[in-house]
């Protein structure tokens, strides 16, 4: 088990233009390319936040607390169509409005991704991929923030968080 390190990434500038592709192995090797990826904040009507487990096997980040659903978009794939099948594919959804927040670039000694993050409210079952995540749960904000900055959760979610529902 492990990460498709030939899978095709598109290569982004700063505002989301493709300028090329390159595999997920070159992406993620420290070469900080720029590519995109999709994130969904999935909140319950009670403002509790739920959030994914990484599974240990995962190149980047495991057994760490991360964003309800996150993932590359495909070489040749629309944001709105990549946030589709990644929380599909994550969380067994597909009635739900996700609501576009804002995009960033995040920057690691790993990485470098053009994040596209939205968020969406939602009470009803997940069906969790085995293979994509090893778990989930809603949490309150009180938790999050009681848990900050104790290796529990990843950096990215960490400030994700913070700059954005903080």
């Amino acid at each position: 088990m492990g990460d498709n390190l030939n899978e095709l990434l598109p290569v982004v500038d700063a505002e989301g233009n493709v300028t090329g592709s390159v595999l997920r192995a070159e992406a993620h090797n420290g070469s900080r390319i720029l590519h995109p990826v999709v994130h969904l904040h999935v909140f319950n009507s009670s403002g509790e936040l739920y959030l994914q487990k990484r599974p240990s096997w995962k190149s980047i980040q495991p057994d760490k607390w991360d964003t309800a659903c996150g993932g590359h978009v495909d070489a040749g794939e629309e944001i709105k169509n990549a946030l589709k099948r990644e929380v599909q594919e994550e969380l067994g959804i597909t009635d739900y409005t996700p609501e576009f927040i804002k995009y960033y670039v995040f920057d690691s000694i790993q990485e470098k991704e053009l994040v596209y993050v939205f968020k969406t409210i939602y009470d009803g079952q997940f069906t969790l991929h085995p293979t994509e995540l090893s778990g989930g749960r809603f949490w309150s904000k009180a938790e999050i923030i009681e848990n900050m900055n104790k290796g529990l959760f990843t950096p990215n979610f960490e400030k994700e968080y913070l700059s954005i529902f903080g």
